[in-house]
Order: C-alpha cells, then structure tokens, then sequence
C-alpha cells in the first residue's frame, strides 16, 4: 500500500465512512426527496417551497450547538461519554422521524407528515454537530484531512441513497404503476428508517475520544462562571471576526452569504420540475442522484487540484461566474420538455461546477477562520451561507407558479451576479496574512 494512502487504514478514518453515511442519509428525505414525493402526492408548489423551511435546521445547528457540547444526557454520557450519548440520541431520533414520515400519509395529514420532517431534521443537525465534534477529537491534526475525506465519501453515498435509492425502492414497490402511492413510499421510507441502523452501530462499537474539555456533568462550566464562559463562548468568535477584518467584514459577509444563492433556489425547485417535466422516479434516480453525486464528486476533487495549480482566488472567480451559468442550463431546459438527453447535460454540468466550487469555497471559509474559535466561526460562516438563500426559497413554489420554472432558474442565477462581483476582492483580503493569520500563530 503506498505511504499516502496507509493512512486510510487507522481506524479512526474507517470509522468515519459508516458516520458520514448516518449524517448524509436523512438530508435529502427532509428535502429533494421529500418535495419529490409531495408533489406527487398533489401538493401545490407554494406549499412545497415554504417547506423549504425545513433545511434551516442545518442552518442554525449553531444555536444549540453550545448545549451538545456541554450538556450530559441522562444515563447515556455516564455510559458511553459526551460525543458518543449524543450521537446516538439523535441517531435514534432521526430513526424515528424517517419511521414516522413512512407511516404518515401527507395527502390526508399534510401538517403531521411536516412535524416528522421537523423532527428528523432537528436530530439529523443535532447528529452532524455531535459527529463533527467527534470527528476533530478523535485523531490529531495530521490525520484531519483523511478522517475528513471519510467522512464526506460517507456522506455523498448517502446521498444517492436517500436519492436515487428511495425513488428506486418506491417506484419497484409501486410495481410499475404510475402516479402517488403511499403504501409505495411508505416502503421506501421504512427501510432509509432502517439504514440508521449503520450509524448506530457504529457509535456503540467505537471508542469515545479523550479529551480535556469540561461539561456540565463535571461541574466545569457551574463553577467557573458558567454564564460569563457561554457569553465568551457566543460573542468570541463574532468579536474576533469583526476585529480582525472591521469595516472589510460586511462585504466579506454578503459574499458568503450569496456564493451559494443560485445553487441553492435551484435544489428548492428541482424535483417538482423534474416530475413536472414528466421525466419517471427511474431517470431522476439515475441522471440527478447517482450521476449528478458522481459529477459533483469529479468537481470536486477537481477543484481542489485546480487551486493547488491556479491558486483560491481564481478558481473562485470562476466558481462564482460557473454557478449561475450552470443553473440557466435549467431555464433552457424548461424549454424542451421531456428531453432526458438535455436533463442529462444540465445536471452533469451543474454538478461538475458546483463541485469545483464548492472546493474553492470551503478553502475560502477555512482561510477565514481564527485558530481560537475554527469550530465555532466555520459553523457560523456555513450556517451564513444558508441563511439567505433558505429564506428565498420560501417563496420559490410561489415563484414558480406565477411566472413558470424558465423564469425562475433565470432569476435565481441572476441572483449570484453580486457574488461574482465580490469574488476577486474577497478572496484577496481574504489572503491578507495580517488579517488571516494574525491569530493562527
């Protein structure tokens, strides 16, 4: 085995491809795949898009993120440690919101259906912050990028599965028949309920990291002035950030908060237009789940030789030009109809180019981040991302209904053009070593 890759043998970095699978399995069937199975069950596309909502849970994780770092859960954290107890809690949770969102037909409890969802998706953020905290203590900082890339092969499989995986099972369950069938999806639903199971196992079989830090339990954050800690703790990373870039911070902000905008409203729409366009459960599984992840995959590994080569700020330039053009290749494809070649093209290129710039751009954040606060300020920075587009997206079912999926996707790449506008500065202060690295001595 060549030295570079012996590293992907310790067990810390296998451990992370069944964690990885856990988190990414219930995004998409709170999102993509959720919408997918609405509209066919006859829910308007206004509703669909307000239920868009529902992925803000990964947007503010931040907010309790504090509480699942400190906090013991009864019985469990005394039994299997901090990081672990957590990470099996929300796991267990996210199992039973998928077995509910199975169980609950939403075409005759519509609002039922939405608080599983609200569910699964509060326990799944609540997983990701306990496994990236599990992630960073379990090995030192050499072995972070290996654990890293475990991690997110993990996680991409997910994806497909809880993509062109439950469209596949729902539309084998339904035996061949078209239009909405619950006890279908209800199938499908039941065994991503199941796929926990990796997860879980995964937690009660591996070691919880030694670490220093205090919690609630040990008295740590009680005794040693625990409100004037959490208020270190909320307002550090921000206070920091603004004194480290002052005025330069607002427009670095707007550029984080629009890099993603037009990625971002086209996923709120794109699996209603799919079905919409009247392309089958079989060609979306196949061309935007497994092809697309494949594509996205290709991006990004791409993308990552591409700013060793180029250096960050051009390739983010091109990221931020790319990424709207990308999503007008959907606008044309309102125009041809069910053109599975032209579906094909779209969604290849879109997810080659949101690949590589997601690459660039994840370099970007981490560049901004202080070595005091990384954890907390990437969180933050992340979270910002979703921030605004999520809120858009609200009304992208609205959007859609009055003016049609070709003036969407148009609008919505029109919206990353102050992105690309702000790219080439934003990415120079962000080099600044003054202000990059000032505290990551």
């Amino acid at each position: 085995m060549p030295a570079a890759l012996r590293v992907y043998a310790d067990p810390s970095v296998r451990r992370m491809l069944p964690l990885g699978f856990s988190s990414g399995l219930p995004y998409l069937l709170v999102f993509g795949t959720m919408s997918f199975r609405l509209r066919e069950a006859g829910i308007g596309l206004a509703t669909i898009g307000f239920l868009n909502a529902i992925p803000w849970a990964y947007a503010l994780k931040w907010l309790w993120a504090p509480l699942v770092d400190r906090l013991p859960l009864p019985c469990l954290t005394r039994r299997l440690g901090r990081r672990r107890s957590w990470q099996l809690a929300s796991q267990c949770v996210v199992a039973l919101g998928l077995a509910a969102m199975a169980w609950i037909d939403p075409q005759r409890s519509l609002w039922a259906f939405v608080a599983a969802a609200v569910l699964t998706a509060f326990a799944s953020a609540t997983q990701d912050i306990a496994t990236d905290a599990y992630r960073i203590e379990s090995a030192p900082a050499e072995r972070q990028a290996a654990l890293a890339a475990a991690y997110q092969t993990g996680y991409r499989i997910a994806m497909i599965f809880a993509g062109a995986g439950a469209l596949a099972i729902a539309a084998a369950a339904a035996g061949g028949d078209g239009g909405y069938r619950h006890d279908a999806w209800m199938v499908a639903y039941f065994v991503m309920a199941a796929a926990m199971a990796i997860g879980i196992a995964t937690v009660l079989f591996s070691p919880e990291p030694i670490t220093e830090a205090p919690s609630v339990a040990s008295g740590g954050i009680v005794r040693h002035g625990g409100l004037a800690q959490l208020r270190a703790a909320v307002a550090g990373p921000f206070l920091d950030f603004f004194g480290r870039y002052g005025w330069l911070a607002v427009p670095i902000l707007a550029f984080v908060s629009t890099f993603r905008i037009s990625d971002i409203l086209l996923a709120a729409m794109a699996s209603p237009f799919y079905l919409d366009m009247g392309f089958t459960k079989g060609q979306v599984a196949t061309v935007s789940s497994v092809n697309g992840v494949a594509m996205f995959l290709i991006g990004a590994i791409s993308g990552g030789a591409l700013v060793s080569r180029f250096g960050l700020r051009s390739v983010l330039i091109a990221g931020a030009a790319l990424s709207p053009a990308s999503v007008l290749l959907f606008a044309w494809l309102a125009t041809r109809g069910n053109d599975l070649t032209a579906l094909v093209a779209a969604v290849s290129a879109d997810n080659l180019v949101g690949g590589a710039a997601s690459s660039a751009f994840i370099a970007y954040l981490s560049n901004l981040t202080s070595a005091r606060f990384t954890a907390t300020q990437y969180a933050l920075f992340s979270s910002l991302m979703l921030m605004l587009p999520k809120g858009i997206a609200l009304f992208s079912g609205v959007a859609v209904e009055r003016f049609g999926y070709a003036e969407y996707f148009a609008a919505a790449a029109a919206l990353g053009l102050p992105a690309l506008a702000l790219a080439s500065w934003a990415a120079r202060v962000a080099e600044r070593p003054a202000a990059s690295q000032a505290v990551k001595k």
